[in-house]
C-alpha cells in the first residue's frame, strides 16, 4: 500500500500545483499600436471543404489590409482547393496563391510548402496557420505583442467546435495547450503548434529555414526546437484574441490518424511533459488494479481526479474566452480515457502514418 499512497500523493500534488500556476496573474500583453507588415502563411492540400472558412476569417482581421501579405501554398491538391482559393481571392490584393510543385532542400510535404512560402514572404514576421482554422479578429496584433525583441516563436491557443465529438476535441486542445503554457511560463521549452504560431524572420533564418532541416512529420516541433536551440525566446499564450477555432476531425479513424502523427512528435517532447501525461496512464492502472484498493477509496480518488480536471478546464475556458456546458466538460473524462487507450493501441499497431492523403513510415521524421 506504500506505493499507491506515494503515487496518488504526488499525482494530486502536481495537479494542485498546475491549478495554482494556471490562476497566477500574468503581465498583460501590451499592444504598442504599431502595425508592421506581416506574412500569414497557409499550407493547403485537399482543403476545398474548409479553406474558404479560413480565408473569410482572415478578411475580418482588425488589421490594415495593406499591411497583410497572405500567402497560400497549394501542395499538389487533387480536389478543387485551387479553384476555391482563386475564386475567393480574385479581388483581394493582399492574398496570393502559390502552386508548390518542387522540393526545396531536404523538405517535403507540408514542410516543403512552408519552406516555399517563407522564401516568398517579404516581411519580418511569419504567422502560420492551417486551412481549417478560423482566427480571432485581433489575432495578428496579439501575437505581435507577445513577440518583443529576443522572442523568436509564439504559440496561440486552439480549440474546435461543432457536434459533441468536435467539442470534446476542442477541450482536448485546450487542456493540452494550457498545460504546455503553464510549463512554458516556468521557462521550460516544450513545443510550438503550427496552426497558430508566429515566428520572426530573424529566428527562422538563423536556422536556415525548413529546407535545411531533416524531414519531420511534426515540422512545428522541429522548427521550435531548432529556434530555441539558437537562443531565441519563446511564448505560449492563452487569450480570446489569440484564439483559433479548428474544424474537428470528422471520425474516430481520422482522429486516431492525427494522434498517431502527434505521438511520433511526442517521443521528442521534454521529460517534464512526458511525466505529466504518463501519470494519467499510471493513475488508471493503479486505480483499476484488482484488489489493490477498497471500492470506496477508488471512488473518492476518481472523483477527486475528475474535480481537478474539471477545474483546470473551466479556468482554461474562461481564459480563452470560451464557454462550454458542464455536461460536456464532465463527459470529457470518459472521452479522454477511451481515446487515450485507442490512440496508444493505434500508435503501436504496425501501420503507416496517414497525413493529407499521403503515407509515411514511422521511421520517417
Amino acid at each position: 500500500m506504500v506505493f499507491p499512497v506515494i503515487f496518488f500523493g504526488v499525482f494530486f500534488g502536481l495537479f494542485l500545483l498546475m491549478l495554482l500556476l494556471l490562476v497566477l496573474p500574468r503581465p498583460a500583453l501590451q499592444d504598442t499600436g504599431a502595425r508592421p507588415r506581416v506574412s500569414i502563411l497557409i499550407a493547403a492540400r485537399n482543403e476545398e471543404a474548409t479553406i474558404e472558412r479560413c480565408l473569410q476569417a482572415l478578411t475580418q482581421l482588425n488589421y490594415p489590409p495593406e499591411q497583410l501579405e497572405i500567402l497560400i501554398g497549394d501542395d499538389a491538391s487533387t480536389d478543387n482547393t485551387m479553384a476555391v482559393v482563386e475564386a475567393f481571392i480574385k479581388d483581394k490584393p493582399q492574398f496570393r496563391l502559390l502552386p508548390i510543385r518542387h522540393r526545396l532542400g531536404t523538405s517535403k510535404g507540408k514542410s516543403n510548402v512552408l519552406a516555399h512560402l517563407c522564401r516568398a514572404a517579404t516581411t519580418d514576421y511569419f504567422l502560420f496557420t492551417d486551412a481549417d482554422m478560423a482566427l480571432a479578429p485581433n489575432w495578428v496584433q496579439t501575437m505581435l505583442a507577445a513577440a518583443p525583441e529576443g522572442v523568436g516563436v509564439v504559440t496561440g491557443i486552439t480549440t474546435a467546435d461543432g457536434n459533441l465529438f468536435g467539442r470534446l476535441q476542442g477541450l482536448d486542445w485546450l487542456f493540452g495547450l494550457s498545460l504546455i503554457r503553464v510549463l512554458t511560463d516556468l521557462g521550460l521549452p516544450i513545443t510550438a503548434v503550427g496552426n497558430n504560431m508566429l515566428v520572426t524572420r530573424a529566428a527562422y533564418e538563423s536556422i536556415g529555414g525548413y529546407e535545411a532541416l531533416a524531414f519531420s512529420i511534426t515540422e512545428d516541433l522541429q522548427l521550435f526546437e531548432q529556434i530555441v536551440g539558437q537562443g531565441w525566446g519563446f511564448r505560449n499564450i492563452i487569450s480570446p484574441s489569440a484564439l483559433g477555432v479548428s474544424v474537428p476531425q470528422p471520425t474516430v479513424r481520422h482522429l486516431l490518424q492525427q494522434r498517431k502523427r502527434w505521438m511520433k512528435g511526442a517521443s521528442r517532447l521534454p521529460w517534464q511533459l512526458t511525466v505529466l501525461f504518463s501519470s494519467y496512464g499510471f493513475f488508471y492502472t493503479i486505480l483499476g488494479w484488482p484488489g489493490l484498493l477498497p471500492y470506496t477509496t477508488i471512488a473518492l480518488l476518481y472523483a477527486a481526479k475528475v474535480l481537478c480536471q474539471t477545474l483546470f478546464l473551466t479556468i482554461t475556458l474562461r481564459q480563452a474566452g470560451r464557454r462550454e456546458s458542464w455536461q460536456v466538460v464532465f463527459f470529457y473524462e470518459f472521452y479522454l480515457l477511451v481515446m487515450s487507450v485507442a490512440a496508444l493501441v493505434y500508435t503501436v499497431w504496425p501501420s503507416y502514418i496517414q497525413w493529407k492523403e499521403r503515407r509515411y513510415r514511422w521511421a520517417e521524421g
